[in-house]
């Protein structure tokens, strides 16, 4: 039979960071809110988790590099909000910026997870950044404890 190997939903001791984009804020906070109570529902101490704001998605990469070089951070989550306007701008944010936070996560070889909303509509902003149904910050951090556990067993 095949080992399979799966990550959990569930860590202990583990220091996870979050970056955070002001830009849009009025969605990224909605976004922090849910990944902070969702990152301690998966037994993530309070004093495990480093908040750190940018000042816009396009900020993101460089500092997700700088604190996952950190040899204590097991994980970093990245939240942000780019709405579509009338210029090549958002795709220019958006492409960039999801680039920047797999290049990150590749060359660092820990989980960086992308919780960046990339979206038409400011409606559709609100519906992924809700608090309760929906909530793309609450599956960065699902996806970030998933990730330092199964990447500890292989």
């Amino acid at each position: 039979m095949a080992k399979i190997i799966k990550g959990k939903h569930k860590i202990r001791g583990q220091k996870v960071a979050v970056i955070v984009a002001r830009f849009n804020e009025f969605i990224t906070k909605n976004l922090l809110e849910a990944c902070l109570s969702e990152l301690q529902q998966c037994g993530v101490k309070k004093n495990n988790i480093t908040v750190v704001w940018v000042p816009g998605a396009f900020e993101i990469p460089v500092t997700a590099k700088k604190l996952a070089l950190k040899k204590e951070i097991d994980a970093v989550i990245c939240l942000g909000a780019v709405i579509r306007g009338e210029t090549l701008h958002y795709e220019l944010v958006a492409n960039d910026t999801s680039r920047g936070i797999m290049q990150v996560g590749l060359e660092t070889n820990k989980p960086v997870i992308m919780g960046v909303l990339a979206v038409d509509t400011l409606e559709q902003a609100y519906k992924r950044s809700e608090e309760k149904g929906e909530n793309k910050g609450k599956e960065a951090a699902l996806a970030a404890v998933e990730m330092i556990d199964l990447l500890s067993h292989i």
